[in-house]
């Protein structure tokens, strides 16, 4: 009798221990201050910057909208912090921030080490380099003994290294740890090239004094999945960040935009008529309301439609979908079953 005693101890006492992982805190205190703080980067053209009338655009600045249409039905219930590479990670384990969609690349060390959860990826991406026209580079290969503009503190640091290492060359990295001043100091001249993954690349290119006097070589030297992340010990709060993001690929599956969600209210699909909520049961169990999705696509969009808007061939940016279109057109974005 007492060893089962001790046992029914224990599996109380792990039972209480357990309960603040599973009771969804990171939501009580969200809801509680009635907005979601957002960290995202300093400014990066196409997926997170303020423009000149201090409204924060982009694809990372989409998606945290899109978890404050999820969680409030709201998607203006939303803060933002702009980070460094270097300060990204602490605001977030500190709870400066409620979630990180900042251009982010999931890797085994961030998860383990820093304590961190990624979820569903919102841009695959790899690393490449951006360099003036008049350098006469027209390979990667060709940068022997050049001097390299580079963040601190991220992947694209060390890949650059092993890069340059495995190719056999010399390289003189120019590290700045501010993305602006980072981007300042390479259209200054200050370096040949600019590393980092090929949207942010094609960010800088965009708002340089003319774009047109600028290339990305050819070469792709990394993966680069890029992800919003959470703290570890939330799992509530990660399922939400995770199926707010599948969501949006979701709507582009089934064919539903924010221009025809309301008539896709009255659809017979039962796909559909769960998606949207009405149908109960998803909603529920994620701990939101049933019309969670609905809010997502009507006030951001689907994923193609964000992507489109903010990064998409008819922007300044002018990235074709890629490894970025759904898995129907040979893309990786792949959505489970809601249900």
């Amino acid at each position: 009798m007492k060893r089962i005693g001790l046992c029914v101890v224990a599996l109380a006492l792990f039972t209480l221990l357990a309960a603040p992982a599973m009771a969804g805190e990171t939501l009580d205190a969200v809801k509680a201050k009635g907005f979601i703080q957002v960290g995202v980067n300093q400014g990066l053209f196409g997926f997170g910057a303020a423009d000149d009338k201090g409204v924060w655009r982009g694809l990372d600045v989409d998606t945290g909208r899109a978890i404050a249409a999820a969680v409030f039905g709201d998607a203006t219930k939303v803060k933002f912090t702009p980070l460094t590479a270097v300060q990204r990670f602490t605001a977030l384990q500190s709870g400066e921030i409620d979630v990180l969609c900042r251009n982010a690349t999931r890797t085994l060390s961030r998860e383990t080490s820093l304590g961190l959860n990624f979820c569903q990826t919102n841009y695959y991406d790899g690393q490449g380099f951006l360099i003036p026209k008049k350098l006469g580079v027209k390979s990667a290969k060709e940068l022997d003994g050049a001097t390299v503009c580079v963040l601190p503190g991220t992947t694209t640091e060390l890949n650059a290294a092993d890069y340059f290492r495995s190719s056999g060359m010399q390289w003189k990295p120019v590290v700045i740890e501010s993305t602006p001043e980072l981007n300042k100091a390479f259209f200054a001249g200050r370096c040949d090239s600019l590393t980092s993954d090929i949207s942010q690349l094609a960010g800088v290119r965009a708002v340089a004094p003319n774009p047109a006097d600028y290339m990305i070589l050819p070469e792709v030297i990394s993966k680069e999945p890029l992800s919003p992340a959470v703290r570890h010990g939330d799992d509530q709060w990660m399922d939400i960040v995770d199926f707010t993001v599948l969501a949006m690929i979701n709507a582009e599956e089934l064919g539903i935009t924010s221009e025809n969600v309301d008539e896709m209210l009255k659809s017979k699909d039962p796909k559909i008529q769960r998606f949207l909520g009405v149908n109960a049961g998803n909603g529920k169990a994620l701990g939101l309301d049933e019309k969670f999705a609905y809010n997502i696509v009507k006030q951001v969009g689907n994923y193609g439609e964000v992507f489109e808007r903010n990064v998409g061939v008819d922007t300044p940016l002018g990235l074709e979908r890629g490894l970025n279109a759904l898995w129907t057109d040979g893309g990786l974005m792949y959505a489970p079953p809601f249900k």
